[in-house]
């Protein structure tokens, strides 16, 4: 049987997570998930792949309140704009605007990163088609509403690492928003079509393609690489490029979660074709269940 064992959302893209025991599930993921980005002052969205000290900032969603701290600048605190004056802004192949947060926020994080920068929120007619098995929407993640992973695949990658004379790395680095536990069988969640938790129901959109923000250390903002990249490579490759960890999500229906739920899988693949040709797993694994974990 699987169950939630943490659910996280990240208010600001590329910035801190907020871990909660139960979350709202809308359209676009968890409540306050990646509702605020910083954008360029062309709209191009800044993320961890190029300013890894983004990590480092804590925001926490307060009401209508928005609190910001980072190493080296004093904190900062907000009253969100729900609307008003629009910025361009972007993630990947969306473009869009978002509501301009104010010149107090582009300052703040234009000292952080030390290039001029714009605090952006979703806005009130925000629109954004997801693509991947099962469309969706999302507000400002890279490219679905939800991202989740295992903790048994978390195990296998350390078993791996260890083996090769690496440093196991905590799941934070991967940022899903729902960890499963309960699962022998490391990337279990690949072969997840439809799922149900709580009052909320998740269709697969396809497998996460890791880019350089698992090197991250989440803690400090440093870059910590080469793994867990490295090892992913030698067993987590993907036919179209780069190596995967974690399943993205698209939301089928709208309810709440909570760490402890348990998860009812709807639907199955067969094995994912990043696994299916691979050594077997170092960790030991059960039989697959045929229709509920």
């Amino acid at each position: 049987m699987a169950r939630i064992a943490r659910l996280t959302y990240y208010p600001v893209k590329g910035c801190a997570g907020t871990s909660v025991p139960v979350a709202d599930v809308g359209p676009a993921g968890l409540a306050y998930d990646r509702v605020f980005q910083v954008v360029a002052p062309d709209g191009d969205f800044r993320s961890q792949r190029r300013y890894p000290v983004l990590a480092a900032v804590r925001p926490q969603v307060r009401g209508d309140q928005l609190a910001l701290s980072a190493p080296g600048v004093e904190d900062l605190v907000l009253d969100v704009r729900r609307d008003g004056p629009r910025h361009p802004a972007s993630t990947f192949s969306w473009h869009g605007d978002g509501v301009h947060q104010g010149a107090e926020a582009a300052e703040w994080f234009s000292t952080v990163l030390g290039l001029p920068s714009v605090l952006v929120g979703v806005a009130p007619d925000h629109e954004r088609v997801t693509g991947g098995d099962t469309p969706g929407t999302a507000a400002f993640a890279d490219g679905h509403a939800l991202l989740l992973a295992s903790e048994s695949s978390l195990d296998e990658l350390n078993a791996r690492i260890l083996e090769r004379g690496g440093e196991p790395v905590p799941m934070d680095r991967f940022r899903p928003n729902v960890l499963l536990s309960g699962w022998p069988e490391p990337h279990r969640e690949d072969d997840v079509r439809v799922m149900s938790a709580g009052t909320a129901k998740f269709g697969y959109a396809r497998q996460c393609v890791r880019c350089t923000v698992p090197m991250v250390d989440q803690e400090t903002g440093a870059k910590a690489g080469p793994e867990p990249i490295r090892t992913l490579a030698s067993y987590r490759r993907h036919p179209d490029g780069g190596v995967v960890f974690g399943m993205k999500a698209a939301v089928l229906r709208p309810g709440q979660v909570a760490v402890g739920d348990e998860v009812i899988v709807h639907s199955w693949a067969g094995p994912s074709p990043s696994t299916a040709a691979a050594e077997p797993p170092l960790i030991a694994t059960a039989s697959r269940p045929a229709e509920s974990v």
